[in-house]
């Protein structure tokens, strides 16, 4: 058959688990969005499931097997990750100590999409994550057509879930935009960012 749908309610569950559990993608939202707004969120919201259909058509047309099976390259990706955390981490703790929100907020809400691009397409982990998680789906489904639908699944629900933190955090905006509230964001922003910085390097 072409699509084994018998593998759709399991998948969903994981899906749900996977998709809840915070990562770099919900952070960078909830920061965009609380600090310029619903239009700034939906952006890099759009720039980080831009970066994710590249990488999962990567691995359904077969080239992602091909690329896990050259290190260097995801190496490679992985530094480039990395630094580009590494970089968003430094530039909101630097807006920290001088106590100003210009320079964050140029290289955090000013480029959106392009945000939510590069930090999701130099993340190998999206690619190993679609070659380890969605094969266990396909069940009786002729592959490519299965995966296709898997994946077109998996990214329809991230967006629904990254969509409400988008709007969630837009719609309290005004009411936590006091300077202790936007210094502990950017704060833990900053921390979440180094930390993921140092665990793709590891």
């Amino acid at each position: 058959m072409l699509f084994d749908f018998g593998q759709v309610p399991a998948f969903l569950i994981a899906c749900a688990i996977v998709i809840v559990t915070p990562g770099v993608d919900a952070f960078l939202l909830l920061r965009t969005s609380l600090r310029s707004g619903t239009r700034s969120g939906l952006l890099a919201l759009a720039g980080i499931h831009s970066a994710a259909a590249v990488q999962v058509a990567l691995v359904i047309s077969g080239l992602g097997v091909v690329l896990a099976q050259y290190p260097v390259v995801l190496t490679a990706l992985r530094w480039i990750g990395a630094a580009y955390l590494l970089y968003l981490a430094v530039s909101i703790t630097r807006g920290l100590l001088r106590r100003s929100g210009d320079e964050p907020e140029e290289v955090m809400s000013d480029r959106p999409f392009r945000q939510g691009f590069l930090t999701n397409i130099t993340n190998p982990k999206m690619i190993l994550f679609s070659l380890a998680f969605l094969p266990q789906f396909i069940g009786s489904g002729e592959p490519a057509p299965q995966l296709a639908m898997l994946a077109v699944l998996f990214l329809a629900l991230a967006a629904v879930w990254e969509l409400m933190i988008v709007l969630a955090a837009s719609r309290v905006a005004g009411r936590l935009k006091r300077p202790g509230v936007t210094t502990a964001l950017d704060a833990v922003c900053a921390a979440v960012f180094l930390t993921m910085s140092v665990g793709l390097v590891v």
